[in-house]
């Protein structure tokens, strides 16, 4: 019988330890203001602009009560306006303030440095196994009815 792995290498608490060191450089790098789950609902604002707040909710896998905190902060802090829809009054679309818009060019830079920081100790062989990898569970828990959504696209 194969022996189990040491716990510090279970990958859960690898996952864990890889979303500290983003956590760290994405402060250091990038914003305290800005959470990297709001930078990516600004990327998907201007991707998607006047999308709802249930739609984007689901493309980020995120809960209705988490959706509405992160609208109402991001809302609160000027870079997202939020307005019934014209077509169902119980629907609420969100667009990009100015602010919002001139947030999110500031910060893609500063983003894909932190993306660079992340791997740099990798091959970019390695970089993109580790992403094909982390896609590839992403989607699996999408099959398991774990998730809703396997990944978002930021650019």
């Amino acid at each position: 019988m194969a022996q189990a792995a040491h716990p510090t290498y279970h990958t859960g608490h690898l996952l864990r330890r890889a979303q500290q060191l983003h956590h760290a450089l994405w402060n250091r790098e990038v914003a305290r203001e800005v959470s990297s789950v709001q930078f990516v609902a600004l990327t998907v604002l201007d991707r998607r602009p006047g999308i709802s707040q249930a739609d984007l909710g689901e493309e980020l896998d995120l809960d209705r009560s988490t959706i509405a905190d992160l609208v109402e902060r991001m809302s609160r802090n000027g870079l997202v306006a939020r307005q019934q829809s014209s077509e169902d009054r119980r629907r609420k679309v969100l667009t990009l303030t100015d602010e919002g818009e001139e947030t999110l060019a500031a910060l893609r830079p500063r983003v894909d440095v932190v993306e660079s920081l992340l791997v740099e100790g990798l091959t970019s062989g390695d970089a993109e196994a580790l992403r094909g990898a982390i896609l590839t569970m992403l989607e699996h828990g999408v099959e398991q009815g774990v998730l809703r959504s396997a990944a978002t696209p930021t650019h």
